[in-house]
């Protein structure tokens, strides 16, 4: 990539960065495009120049989210392994980039809020990573390496755990991370039943 084409990439997610920050504050809504263009300190030809609208940098920024979280849980082999790699690899994002805690902010509030773009929405209904871990968590129950009990409820059990952990992340970036472990415990069925 030539020195030119690094600018224009730096420039644009330094855009993508101050519009996070300022969506995640202040919701889709109440968010204006003077804002961002402030917040970027950038003029409003520039912000248009790469992004044709407040819809298009918002969608921008969810499809970042969605291949955040879009995890494959459909793989072979142990299921608690599986949900052991998705939990690594998000606490590993959440030490590592700083702006992944408030990635989890934007989608927690676009799973909420009936006013984003509908391109937006329309993408954000793919996301349903608690039903699509059903099956694994089922899988898991069969195999004894899983606690018994309704397995959509341990899905968002373990989904929240790591939405809330990640927001606080966002808010208070100082705070230590839980272990994974921790987080496991919640599905594993040794130690997880002595612990719930």
């Amino acid at each position: 990539m030539g020195k030119r084409e690094e600018q224009k990439e730096q420039r644009r997610n330094e855009i993508l960065t101050a519009a996070l920050d300022l969506f995640v504050k202040n919701g889709y809504g109440a968010t204006r495009i003077v804002d961002i263009v402030e917040q970027a300190k950038i003029s409003m030809g520039l912000l248009f120049h790469y992004f044709g609208s407040k819809e298009q940098l918002y969608h921008e920024l969810i499809k970042t989210g969605y291949h955040t979280i879009n995890y494959e849980l459909n793989g072979e082999g142990s299921p608690l392994a599986i949900f052991e790699a998705v939990a690594q690899s998000i606490f590993d994002k959440l030490r590592d980039e700083p702006d992944a805690g408030k990635i989890f902010v934007l989608l927690g509030e676009a799973l909420r809020n009936d006013s984003i773009p509908a391109a937006s929405r329309d993408l954000m209904a793919q996301v349903d990573v608690v039903t699509r871990s059903v099956p694994l968590i089922e899988k898991g129950q069969a195999l004894g390496e899983i606690r018994e009990g309704n397995s959509l409820a341990l899905a968002l059990v373990f989904w929240d755990a790591i939405q809330g952990i990640a927001e606080r992340v966002a808010v208070n970036p100082e705070l230590p991370s839980p272990e994974v472990d921790w987080i496991l415990a919640i599905l594993r069925k040794d130690r997880g039943e002595r612990l719930l």
